[in-house]
């Protein structure tokens, strides 16, 4: 029985450093997400409803162009974490 806290082994595959430097778009792409989205809800909130629903647009095209990125750079490099050595 392994006692609560403890990282189960195979969990330590996905967070292996080394995937930060294959993928160095990917959380550009998460910070930029967040912070279209954050600029929209403001302007949501100061009234600004066209520029708010144009941020919109843009999270949805930017959050889009980061979800591309990963899958692109799993197939390219051909890992799969979850196949069997």
């Amino acid at each position: 029985m392994e006692k609560m806290g403890e990282v189960e082994p195979s969990l330590e595959v996905f967070f292996e450093e080394k995937k930060r430097k294959k993928n160095p778009l990917v959380p550009v792409g998460a910070f930029l997400t967040a912070g279209v989205l954050t600029a929209g809800l403001i302007s949501f909130r100061q009234g600004n409803s066209q520029l708010g629903q144009k941020l919109m647009r843009a999270r949805v095209v930017v959050q889009g162009a980061t979800v591309a990125l990963m899958v692109g750079t799993a197939y390219y490099y051909g890992e799969n974490p979850w196949k069997k050595s």
